[in-house]
């Protein structure tokens, strides 16, 4: 409630202000230092002025009150559901083009309209002593008055309502994600404003330079006006053209920049050049630049914490199994392979690389006397190397952030399916099984087969190619075999050649 009152007082103040600049200061100035009034029209004028102020005032009133809702339902009400607050945040944001439509429609309107036809009644009458020509000129200068006014209220609203916007924002959920509008651009800004301080001013005092020249026995209307327009389209054209060079002056680096935000949250880095601008701009893209290299310092140091992270956690499982130790990092190397035949991304590459790594992670949680027994295992210790996958997705859930983890996770959970659908955890099927842990599948299968346990001897690399090849479209996708079959004839061949 008390931002409220605050709000009101804060656009009364504004509205009086930009009364006092535009109506009295240049609309004023006019009626008062142009026009030769006697005393009798004088009092015939303010009794117009007064009665257009009312009507003036009831029509704006009406407008004020109905823009307000949204702002008046939150700030007053104490609404607090989410289209409330949404609305709320947009009008506040868009309250100035209000203001300005509230001054050119039911202001200008609301006392043009009244005036006009007072002022046509008291001259037909003989009441007052203008000539009708007053009345097209009094008409084109309110329209001016008005616009004047309704360009200094848009800038002071804004001032106004920025802590408005800020206030409500605090009030929204802190996930609440709103799409932000843009509701007048930088360039029409300039443009308007250019046009607004340059030619309008003009045009008062031309106007109020054909008051005089009337008033002094200068009737005709046609060299003046055309010696005018030819002033008012030279200021027009510098105008224009001046608003255009300096929007686009600043629109340029303010695109570069939002660019390159968006570039920066794909994690796509680029060094800015700051040495192009000669203003402030050039500071900005300095500190975008350092902001920038702040940030790849930060991702560069948390790559390099994950994947020591990832290397900790594989070491502790090698140190518990010393049988089996360098394990994973064989595993790695050989889907590392496979991914190469299959012409992954780097990204993916990196990405398959750690959940090969981490693909036995959940054997921490497996009992010793099960994890290093060396004889058959019954089926209650089976079902607790069964478990290994689900565990190292538990572990592995508890790292930050998730979304980085999320296809990791997957993949160590599912290198132990088959494609025929006889793996576990889940049974997946075919297609069905995660990219990655039919990759790992593979590669784990080869390690396992080629690799020197207590109670055996690893098998050569072409018997268990050999196996690799059988088990196609059963135990593992055909498509995984293929590739990495293919990479070990290539690599053997590379070797005997050199």
């Amino acid at each position: 409630m008390e931002t409220y009152k605050k709000l009101l007082n804060s656009l009364f103040y504004n509205y009086i202000i930009g009364s006092f600049l535009a109506v009295f200061g240049v609309g004023g100035a006019f009626m008062y230092t142009s026009l030769k009034i006697s005393s009798d029209d004088m009092k015939i004028l303010g009794f117009i002025m007064i009665l257009s102020f009312i009507c003036m005032v009831c029509a704006e009133g009406a407008f004020f009150y109905k823009d307000l809702n949204p702002l008046r339902n939150v700030l007053k009400l104490g609404k607090r559901d989410v289209n409330s607050l949404v609305e709320a945040y947009h009008r506040s944001k868009s309250f100035p083009l209000f203001s300005v439509r509230r001054i050119l429609i039911p202001h200008l309107l609301g006392m043009s309209v009244p005036a006009i036809i007072c002022s046509i009644y008291y001259i037909t009458s003989g009441k007052l002593e203008l000539p009708f020509v007053y009345i097209v000129y009094a008409t084109v200068a309110a329209i001016i008055v008005a616009i004047l006014h309704a360009f200094i209220e848009f800038f002071l609203t804004i001032r106004t309502m920025k802590g408005i916007t800020i206030y409500i924002k605090s009030l929204m959920p802190k996930n609440l994600v709103i799409e932000e509008k843009v509701f007048i651009s930088i360039h029409r800004k300039f443009l308007l404003t250019v046009v607004s301080i340059s030619v309008l001013p003009l045009v008062i005092i031309l106007l109020s330079t054909r008051v005089k020249l009337i008033d002094n026995g200068n009737l005709t209307e046609l060299p003046y006006w055309n010696w005018a327009i030819v002033i008012l389209f030279i200021t027009l054209v510098y105008s224009v053209l001046s608003a255009r060079f300096l929007s686009r002056d600043i629109i340029t680096p303010i695109y570069q920049l939002k660019n390159l935000m968006k570039k920066v949250g794909t994690s796509q880095f680029t060094q800015p050049n700051s040495a192009v601008y000669t203003d402030e701009f050039a500071e900005l893209f300095k500190g975008f630049h350092k902001m920038n290299d702040s940030i790849i310092q930060r991702e560069r140091v948390n790559k390099e914490l994950l994947d020591s992270f990832m290397m900790v956690l594989s070491a502790t499982l090698d140190a518990r199994d010393p049988y089996t130790a360098g394990h994973s990092t064989r595993v790695a190397g050989y889907s590392k392979l496979i991914g190469e035949n299959l012409k992954l991304s780097k990204e993916e590459m990196e990405l398959l690389y750690k959940t090969a790594i981490l693909h036995d992670i959940g054997k921490i949680g497996v009992p010793d006397n099960v994890l290093l027994k060396e004889g058959k295992l019954t089926e209650e210790e089976f079902s607790y190397i069964k478990a290994h996958p689900v565990i190292g997705e538990n572990i592995l859930k508890q790292v930050q952030p998730q979304e980085e983890m999320a296809r990791i996770i997957e993949g160590v959970r599912s290198h132990h399916e088959r494609y025929d659908g006889n793996g576990y955890p889940d049974g997946l099927q075919g297609e069905g099984i995660p990219y990655f842990g039919r990759i790992l599948a593979v590669a784990d299968a080869f390690d396992a087969m080629t690799s020197d346990r207590p109670y055996r001897k690893g098998m050569p690399f072409s018997k268990a190619l050999s196996i690799l090849h059988e088990g196609k479209e059963t135990q593992w996708d055909g498509k995984m075999v293929e590739a990495f079959i293919g990479k070990m004839t290539e690599e053997k061949m590379e070797k005997e050649i050199s």
